[in-house]
Order: C-alpha cells, then sequence, then structure tokens
C-alpha cells in the first residue's frame, strides 16, 4: 500500500519548486492533492504534467494573504476530497536587501505570505482536521531563520514560523493533528536564482561557492525537501511534533 494511500494534502506555492516536487512525490504516494498559488499560468501547466501521470489534482488561484480565498479554497478541497489530512505551508516571496534600504513594503510583502499565510492556512485547515481527529501541518521555514545578511524581512518570517509551528503541535496534539516544520538550506530554486541575482552572480557560480560551505558537498534539490515532508506526513510520524529538522546538508545550530 502507498504510504498516503486514501489522503488528501493542501499544498500552498505548489506550482514550482519546492511545492511542486512535495506535490509530486505526495502523488507518487497515493495523496490526492490541491495546489493553490497565485500563477495561474504555472498551475495549469503543472496540472497537465500531473494529470497525464495519472495522479489526483486540484488546482486554485489563492493568495495566501486573503483570508477568504484560503478558507474558500480549502472548503472546495474538502469538498472534493472528503478530507483536509494534510498541509503545506510553502507559499513564499522575498524581497532582499539591507536593512538600511528595506522598505515597508519589502518588509510586509515578506511577512504577510510567509508567516500571516501560514496562520490562514493553518487555521483553516485545522477546523476540518480537528473533527476528523487527524491531520499533519508541515510548514516551510529556512535556515535563514538563524540569521542571514539582507534578509531582516524573510529571516523574522521563517523564525516566526518555527514558533507557531511549536505552538501549533501544542494546542493540536490531542487531536491527532501534528504540526512540524521544515528548514532548507542552499535549495536549487527560482528564489535561490534570484538571490544569485542579487548579488550580481552567475547561478552556476553560487551553487559552486554554497557546495564549498556544505559538509556532503552539494547543494540540495527540491525532491530532498520533498522526502522530509513525506516523513513529516506519514501515518507513522504520529509521535513527532513540534519539530523543526534543518535540511541543509549538514548540521546546524
Amino acid at each position: 500500500m502507498k504510504r498516503l494511500e486514501g489522503r488528501s494534502a493542501y499544498i500552498t506555492g505548489g506550482s514550482r519548486g519546492i511545492g511542486a516536487s512535495i506535490a509530486e512525490r505526495f502523488a507518487i504516494e497515493g495523496a490526492s492533492i490541491y495546489l493553490a498559488d497565485v500563477n495561474e499560468e504555472a498551475l495549469e501547466a503543472i496540472k497537465k504534467q500531473f494529470e497525464e501521470k495519472g495522479y489526483s489534482v486540484m488546482t486554485g488561484v489563492v493568495d495566501v494573504t486573503n483570508r477568504a480565498q484560503v478558507e474558500i479554497s480549502m472548503k472546495e478541497a474538502a469538498n472534493a476530497f472528503g478530507s483536509i489530512d494534510i498541509l503545506i505551508n510553502n507559499a513564499g516571496v522575498i524581497r532582499d536587501n539591507l536593512l538600511f534600504k528595506m522598505t515597508d513594503e519589502d518588509w510586509m510583502t515578506v511577512m504577510q505570505v510567509h508567516l500571516t499565510g501560514s496562520f490562514y492556512a493553518s487555521r483553516a485547515a485545522q477546523s476540518y482536521m480537528v473533527d476528523q481527529g487527524y491531520g499533519r501541518i508541515i510548514s516551510l521555514s529556512s535556515t535563514s531563520a538563524l540569521g542571514n545578511r539582507g534578509q531582516t524581512n524573510y529571516a523574522a518570517a521563517k523564525a516566526g514560523i518555527q514558533g507557531l509551528t511549536k505552538t501549533l503541535s501544542l494546542e493540536l496534539g490531542k487531536y491527532g493533528i501534528t504540526a512540524n516544520a521544515i528548514a532548507p538550506g542552499f535549495i536549487e530554486t527560482d528564489m535561490t536564482k534570484a538571490t544569485a541575482d542579487r548579488l550580481g552572480v552567475e547561478f552556476e557560480q553560487f551553487i559552486e561557492y554554497n557546495k564549498k560551505q556544505i559538509a556532503v558537498a552539494r547543494t540540495g534539490k527540491p525532491e530532498d525537501i520533498a522526502n522530509a515532508a513525506l516523513f513529516f506526513a506519514d501515518e507513522q510520524s504520529s509521535f513527532v511534533s513540534g519539530q523543526v529538522l534543518y535540511v541543509a546538508g549538514g548540521p546546524r545550530t
């Protein structure tokens, strides 16, 4: 039997990168997938890809900073699949800059998408999970939560997600719901490409530089995060909650 057979997953920021990789890993394991994202074109493309592979998938154009859109789309998913078993809080943006250059809008945009979006989605999902006595909430943090130059907003938001996760685990554990976070290190995605652009270096050079800083001597792929997410999503991981797993090719303190 597949590990997520009969389960459903609602994934924010699911059209590309880490979100799409998690979605495919879960679909391979038998889960029904709802992909929520603001990028309609990318959603259409991945839905077509998934359907061609025979996966059960729905998509919705959802801005996670809009509470109504989150709640309406999650209800749509619950009605279609019969439950909301797994929530992946993955939607994210970057607006990197040094503190003295960072605008109010840079700060608010990143905090709203990462942290407020995770709050809206978690609050909406828990109502279904509590009723059914089962749930998995998995949120994407980052090694940047430990501090990263030029990312005051992003680091604060990702640290906030860790606090959110630990508190959710305390409040929801008695209902059969676990809450955990994954903190990726350097993962080859569009977001890290954007960081390379900001620094004015070629992406391949950026990759090679980061390889030298990582204990396993390679950079991460979205699939590495998907494998960690599958562990947390598994029914057999019911005694693991309130944890932050650093998936970074080496230790983080």
